[in-house]
């Protein structure tokens, strides 16, 4: 079986494909920071109960302080994917032009982020004089650059990516590096459990600081809550705090996928797609092929399916220690530890969740449990044979 080979990149732009993997390997790095910081003992904040009159109010007294790469992480990721884009036009701008750009020319080579028509306009009429042909009124490239533009979402052209992947990387090089906090993306009582994510009453987008009051409940009574701590990043210039990942995942998304494809084709973005990331860490006598073979699962999706496995493994642990002929906790323990990432949410997708007593799920459930169950003693006893005696 043959892998594709990207035909549709030119040579002049395979190393595009290389930084945007190198971004990738940005974002991985923050994943893995965030997740040893959520995962952390004593977790992110910690909290305290105080009376108020007929009240309880839970206050935040601690907030654990993120480590300082992170920020730094995000701005560079940030800046490797504007580079990408800016790349990849100056790349087509000297093939366009037949070679290398006088100093003057070149220096009006860059992407533009214009949130209308008249300010791309006027982005355009600044390159007549001295900037390159292939920028000026009615060439094809102006086309492909315009196209990409914030102003082409007409309601919300400030939340298009590369408005925000040019508000943060202009205050990251020229201020401060992103700015980043813990939030509490969501909380439910747990008497009332929500029948999905979408049902969740939606959180303040701000910064957790100690003294905010998160809960009040009548006083002496309990009502045990679940809650859902994330980090976000601030939006220069404004009071929205959206979660960092995913800042980060709709960014780069778009950069790889959307922007340089259209920008170097010129059409919808063409087959196969560029994946998330390949092997540059080592020289590649043939660079199609390592791209061929790169991955397509970007470093924000690892992030969701680690996140999710290490929440749903003592889950699965629990569920399959409480069915019929059960193994040891240990023995359970040990199979869902060995698991991939993406074999315990693929088995966790298995189940379905009731709210009501709904027999045809139940039954189904402990099918599938019993299932497991097998799968545990078949590794139990691949692991010790002894335990089959």
């Amino acid at each position: 079986m043959t892998r594709p080979t990207h035909d549709w990149i030119p040579e002049r732009h395979l190393g595009v494909a290389a930084t945007l993997s190198h971004a990738d390997d940005l974002i991985g790095q923050i994943g893995n920071l965030l997740f040893d910081y959520q995962a952390q003992p004593g977790g992110t904040f910690n909290l305290r109960e105080l009376p108020a009159g007929s009240v309880s109010r839970t206050e935040v007294v601690h907030v654990a302080p993120i480590p300082r790469k992170v920020s730094l992480l995000v701005a560079d990721a940030l800046v490797a994917l504007r580079a990408a884009l800016e790349h990849a036009l100056f790349a087509e701008v000297e093939f366009l032009e037949g070679g290398q750009l006088d100093e003057r020319a070149a220096k009006l080579v860059e992407i533009p982020a214009s949130d209308s028509y008249k300010k791309f306009d006027e982005w355009v009429r600044k390159r007549a004089k001295n900037g390159p042909p292939s920028l000026r009124a009615g060439s094809e490239l102006v086309r492909r650059i315009e196209g990409l533009q914030p102003f082409q979402r007409v309601n919300e052209p400030h939340s298009h990516p590369l408005a925000r992947l040019t508000l943060h990387t202009n205050h990251a090089k020229h201020r401060t590096p992103a700015i980043t906090a813990v939030r509490l993306a969501a909380m439910y009582r747990d008497d009332q459990l929500p029948r999905s994510i979408r049902d969740l009453p939606a959180r303040p987008e701000e910064p957790i600081r100690v003294g905010d009051v998160i809960a009040e409940t009548p006083l002496g009574t309990k009502v045990p809550v679940t809650l859902f701590p994330t980090v976000g990043i601030n939006r220069p210039g404004t009071d929205r705090w959206p979660v960092l990942m995913t800042e980060l995942d709709e960014i780069s998304w778009w950069v790889r996928t959307q922007a340089v494809p259209r920008l170097i084709a010129g059409g919808d973005p063409p087959e196969p797609a560029l994946p998330a990331r390949y092997e540059i860490s080592v020289g590649q006598e043939d660079e199609r092929a390592a791209i061929a073979a790169g991955s397509m699962i970007s470093a924000p999706e690892r992030h969701k399916q680690r996140l999710g496995a290490a929440t749903s493994r003592p889950g699965l642990v629990d569920m399959v220690g409480q069915i019929e002929d059960a193994p040891s906790v240990a023995d359970i323990t040990a199979w869902a530890e060995q698991l991939t990432d993406e074999e315990v949410l693929e088995r966790m997708s298995r189940l379905r969740m009731t709210f009501t007593y709904e027999p045809e799920i139940l039954l189904r459930n402990a099918e599938v449990l019993a299932g497991m169950r097998d799968e545990v003693l078949s590794f139990a006893f691949d692991d010790d044979p002894a335990k089959a005696r």
